[in-house]
């Protein structure tokens, strides 16, 4: 059927030989790059969300089911990555395994990934934005910093921020290895400032009831929170640049997990020890924390470092959404005028100001929890086909060499799809029809246009003719 052809793989094959990338990054260097793209919205926004609405002090527990099963996605995901080094991530690994359709279908996904998560980053900015300028002693009016959800208005300066990061990447902004390694430090700096100050101020009382919406409510919470692991993704992208990486990749991986669980189980321990988990509802629970016990200027100096992690994460969302819309573009899946490039700059403009207005309008008028749910039920389902996917593949390619081959893969891959498909039945009700719902749409614009004018399959079409 037309709708399950598989791009072939010589023509990706082609395309990652064209960008052939020097071996140059060590274990260390995967495990710092892990470091800057794990840690950001989940640590600075969703640990006080989380704990207040979802698992209480039990967050903890979540966090470690999440960082589980992102271990068993990542090691799976890094083979296709190391096969199939090329721009469109998850769509592009799909596409030549299950197909066309399903690569739509996970491309479609991934604006729920990165805009609608680009959108939860811009609120949790815009939150510490506002608790440093009250702990100055200067409060914004609620109605221009709040959706309406939540009393307000609009909630201007997320709306503010993201279309300042779009203008950059218009512009041409590029990452550094020297900046994410400051970056790095920046983030993780202001986590242990953080338990510095806040630690000495913990009542274990506060811990009682350890689990106060059950277990249930540990899986919930994994559920929300999966959003902050989304960065493993990027990570695994690293493959094709590692020096070693039958042993780089899971020991880079591995590490940036386990150090990333650690420092986010530590600050949900000092979160709720010091605080009551009800209190917690906050988008900037760090800053909130140091407030609630006195430190306004400590609430401050953690904010400032929390909004510069999250500012690159903005940034790298933002980024990663038009660079797959533009591997879906060249595939016909999408209108090619849409991503056509700047002839000054030399990025994709017009796609990129789209995605920046749709996330600032996002960002400014939905509640955060609501935005963090659906980027978690997007990040989950293509990491379920992308885990599919390398089994495919090594049915169909047995032969094509791999630098990294995922251990165990019949017994790791599905354990991803496993452990990713019980996550994603935590999800709200409400999520799960909202993904249903933006499913359904996605299959009428496949039907549409993407089925008429993808390139794969006018290629056949031309195939067929010339051997009639």
């Amino acid at each position: 059927m037309s709708w399950l052809r598989r791009k072939p793989l010589a023509d990706l094959t082609a395309v990652a030989e064209e960008k052939k990338l020097s071996k140059a990054l060590s274990a260390f260097d995967v495990t710092l790059l892990g470091l800057g793209v794990i840690i950001g919205t989940g640590i600075f926004v969703l640990t006080g969300i989380g704990a207040a609405n979802y698992a209480g002090p039990g967050l903890m527990l979540s966090f470690v089911l999440a960082a589980v099963t992102c271990a068993f996605v990542c090691l799976a995901y890094s083979e296709l990555v190391a096969m199939l080094p090329v721009s469109g991530s998850a769509y592009t690994y799909t596409y030549a395994s299950l197909g066309e359709f399903f690569g739509w279908w996970v491309g479609w996904g991934l604006v729920l990934e990165y805009s609608v998560g680009a959108s939860a980053v811009a609120g949790g900015w815009s939150a510490y934005l506002v608790g440093i300028l009250h702990a100055a002693g200067i409060d914004l009016p609620h109605a221009l910093t709040a959706v309406p959800h939540d009393g307000g208005i609009i909630n201007l300066p997320a709306v503010l921020v993201v279309l300042f990061a779009t203008s950059l990447l218009v512009l041409g902004i590029r990452e550094s290895a020297k900046v994410n390694r400051v970056l790095v430090l920046i983030k993780v700096g202001t986590i242990f400032l953080f338990l510095f100050l806040a630690a000495p101020h913990v009542d274990p009382a506060n811990w009682d009831p350890f689990l106060p919406y059950g277990w249930q409510g540990v899986t919930a919470g994994t559920a929300i929170l999966f959003f902050a692991y989304l960065g493993v993704d990027s990570l695994a992208t690293a493959a094709e640049e590692t020096k070693n990486p039958k042993v780089d990749m899971p020991i880079g991986i591995i590490a940036s997990l386990v150090i990333c669980t650690i420092l986010y189980i530590a600050v949900s321990v000092v979160m709720t020890g010091v605080v009551p988990y009800p209190q917690l509802d906050t988008a900037a629970p760090a800053s909130y924390v140091l407030e609630y016990v006195g430190m306004r200027a400590g609430s401050a100096i953690v904010g400032t470092g929390a909004l510069c992690g999250l500012s690159t994460v903005l940034l790298v969302m933002i980024y990663a959404q038009t660079r797959a819309f533009y591997a879906m573009s060249r595939d016909g899946l999408i209108p090619h005028s849409l991503c056509r490039i700047h002839k000054k700059y030399r990025t994709p403009h017009i796609i990129t100001m789209i995605v920046g207005v749709v996330v600032a309008l996002i960002s400014g008028f939905t509640p955060i929890h609501i935005v963090a749910e659906m980027c978690s039920a997007g990040t989950l389902f293509a990491f379920m086909c992308s885990a599919l996917g390398i089994m495919v593949l090594r049915r169909v390619y047995p032969d094509v060499k791999r630098d990294f081959r995922c251990p165990a893969v019949y017994v790791v891959a599905p354990l991803a799809i496993i452990f990713c498909g019980f996550v994603f039945s935590q999800l709200s009700a409400h999520t799960i029809e909202l993904f249903v719902g933006w499913s359904l749409l996605g299959f009428l614009i496949y039907m549409g246009y993407s089925r008429k004018h993808s390139v794969l399959g006018q290629t056949n079409v031309t195939n067929e003719s010339v051997s009639e």
